[in-house]
């Protein structure tokens, strides 16, 4: 199958591309510099010129809080909604699948019941939110053979993310504060891609949620489960007597622009269902992850 994949610079899109090479798949890798999303020409000269049998679209803009300047919102619109409609519209012309992946940022993030891959009461909390479910609604009105994939607390190998940001202050400072009020299950790209490409094997169409097993948790009890694990592996400057975790509610915190979800629980079982194996569990992957980056 040939299958070309956006964003390849980024941490997914770079997973993405490696296990699609490991299924002897032929992957075709852009990003900007070899096709603009947001330019309907550049997509629709690069997508005729490859005839993929599918694509990957995990290019996105997805620094949260900078969304939310005014300078930023119509490029943020461009690249999250336009640039996915450029590519929707494209792939219905040569009848090919396209997986989109979104966010948990679509919903409201209250209450605490998990969120079903289906469910359509979406509410949206601050711009990101906001383009990304316009992304959804637009491949889905396009297309018929369409993969909608929400996934949420991102770390891979490619990239910045929590646990390497969280490793860096550990290091430099003898407390942290982490919000322990927003609820959610981290996933790791290796093991995402893993699943992508399984989904993208078959013709089971329609909205997914996909993140790493294990309990939902905070962002607290992640960092926690970081630092335990990086004390393991000889790494004593995690130790609790030389950084303590403070747990802190999101108000507290305070620092950022956009508004977050505080209930990004993903319920899961429609992969199941469909025939996917499930991800590992998070503490699993952090196991992996911490063995695999030189910290």
């Amino acid at each position: 199958m040939k299958v070309l994949v956006t964003g390849v610079k980024g941490q997914l899109g770079y997973d993405c591309m490696n296990e699609l090479k490991i299924r002897n798949h032929e992957a075709i890798g852009v990003d900007i510099e070899e096709m603009d999303i947001t330019d309907s020409a550049s997509v629709e000269s690069v997508l005729h010129e490859v005839k993929p049998d599918a694509v990957i679209h995990c290019a996105a803009w997805t620094a949260v809080d900078l969304a939310e300047d005014e300078d930023n919102k119509e490029k943020v619109q461009l690249v999250n909604v336009v640039g996915t409609e450029n590519i929707a519209k494209v792939c219905k012309s040569l009848d090919c699948k396209l997986m989109y992946i979104s966010t948990d940022y679509v919903f409201d993030g209250q209450g605490t019941k998990p969120w079903q891959p289906d469910c359509k009461d979406y509410h949206p909390l601050n711009v990101y939110g906001e383009t990304k479910l316009a992304g959804e609604l637009a491949v889905s009105s396009i297309l018929n053979k369409y993969f909608i994939v929400r996934i949420a607390w991102v770390f891979g190998i490619n990239g910045n993310n929590f646990i390497k940001t969280m490793l860096n202050v550990g290091k430099n400072h003898n407390t942290i504060n982490v919000v322990n009020d927003q609820i959610g299950t981290p996933t790791y790209t290796l093991d995402l891609a893993r699943l992508l490409v399984d989904m993208i094997e078959t013709d089971q169409y329609g909205y997914y949620h996909a993140t790493n097993e294990g309990s939902y948790i905070s962002w607290y009890d992640f960092t926690k489960e970081i630092f335990r694990q990086a004390v393991e592996l000889g790494h004593t400057e995690y130790t609790e007597d030389k950084v303590c975790v403070n747990p802190v509610t999101t108000a507290e915190y305070g620092i950022s622009k956009a508004a977050r979800p505080f209930n990004s629980r993903l319920d899961k079982q429609k992969l199941i269902v469909h025939g996917f194996t499930p991800l590992p569990t998070w503490q699993d992957a952090v196991k992996r992850y911490l063995k695999e980056i030189d910290f």
